[in-house]
Order: structure tokens, then C-alpha cells, then sequence
């Protein structure tokens, strides 16, 4: 599966929150305002390449989501670790803790939920 360009995560994260809507809705809850057009073109791209398809009301189109949020987040998250941590879990441990700042009790502490679980 691809990465989402920044708008096209915007629009799934948008549908993946209301569960489907109208163009105008989902560009009416975007952060950052963009021509009208621009935006078809980008929901256009996301439904040919599989990720959203439609119900058609008469002129209109109401989009709705093909692919969930867990499905893309763990295409993307396999992507990283074996792409920029070579499957090792050691370093994607230690990465995240040296660029979260995170103390080695926390650790032990999600550890110990984690057994319990």
C-alpha cells in the first residue's frame, strides 16, 4: 500500500472520523483552505487508487472510506521498520526512546501492563 500524500491523509483522517461525506463537508473540516477543484482532483486520485468509493445522489457523490485506519497505519508502521530499522526491534526501541526521552521505568512500567494483559 502507498504512503498518503499530506492532503490525502487529511481527506482519509477526515472520513475515517465522520465516516462519509459530501466533498463540500469534508473540505469545509480541512485545516488548511484549497481550491475547490484541486480537492476533486485528490478525492478522484484516492478512489481510483482504491483507498474511497461513492454513493451517487444524483449530480453529487458521497465518499466513504475503503481502507481502515489500523489496515493503512499498519502498512505504514511495517513499512518503517523494515525500511529504516531493518526489522530489528532493539533499534526501534532504542530510536524511540532516545527521541522520546523516555526512562527506562516507563518502560518496565508498559512492560508490566503489557504481561498482564
Amino acid at each position: 500500500m502507498r504512503k498518503l500524500t499530506a492532503t490525502e491523509e487529511e481527506i482519509m483522517q477526515i472520513l475515517w472520523k465522520i465516516g462519509k461525506g459530501f466533498p463540500k463537508e469534508v473540505l469545509a473540516l480541512f485545516k488548511q483552505p484549497m481550491p475547490y477543484n484541486t480537492f476533486l482532483s485528490t478525492i478522484r486520485k484516492l478512489e481510483t487508487d482504491g483507498f474511497l468509493a461513492f454513493n451517487k445522489f444524483g449530480r453529487s457523490h458521497q465518499y466513504y472510506p475503503l481502507v481502515n485506519k489500523r489496515t493503512y497505519s499498519q502498512s505504514l508502521f511495517k513499512n518503517l521498520f523494515s525500511n529504516f530499522f531493518g526489522g530489528s526491534k532493539e533499534q526501534l526501541l532504542s530510536f524511540f526512546m532516545e527521541e522520546e526521552k523516555v526512562d527506562p521505568k516507563e518502560i518496565e512500567d508498559i512492560l508490566k501492563k503489557f504481561k498482564n494483559k
